[in-house]
């Protein structure tokens, strides 16, 4: 198994009201402890997102992605969670949440690129 990696990943989930315990894919994250990487990539679709009752706009939900990416790259240096050491940043993205954006359960997998990974995880479950 030289050249491969053990990652973790999960999806990340729009539930427009948590209540009724429905929702949709919108990103996908994923954390490489031996590559040193974390990344991930979200994609809102509007037609879904019209087909759920919801109060959210794209751009809100846009805005909350974005702010989990700066986490992710360790941006900005005033937020105590994106100063975190990068498994601690992961397992806090991931963590089980009552809010509208939520992840999936991590799963775990081996690969030889996690970016490469993330994209097929990506468009898989995503797009």
């Amino acid at each position: 198994m030289q050249d491969r990696y053990i990652y973790e990943y999960a999806i990340i989930r729009f539930s427009p009201l948590v209540e009724r315990g429905e929702f949709f894919n919108i990103g996908a994250i994923l954390y490489s402890k031996p590559k040193k990487f974390i990344a991930m990539r979200f994609h809102i679709d509007e037609a879904k997102l019209s087909a759920f009752k919801s109060e959210h706009t794209k751009e809100e939900l846009e805005n909350y992605l974005k702010a989990w990416e700066d986490i992710c790259n360790a941006q900005p240096k005033n937020n105590a969670i994106a100063q975190m050491e990068m498994p601690n940043r992961f397992r806090w993205l991931v963590a089980t949440r009552s809010t509208i954006i939520q992840s999936s359960p991590t799963h775990t997998g081996v690969c030889e690129n996690p970016e490469k990974e993330l994209e097929d995880i990506f468009e898989r479950f995503v797009l």
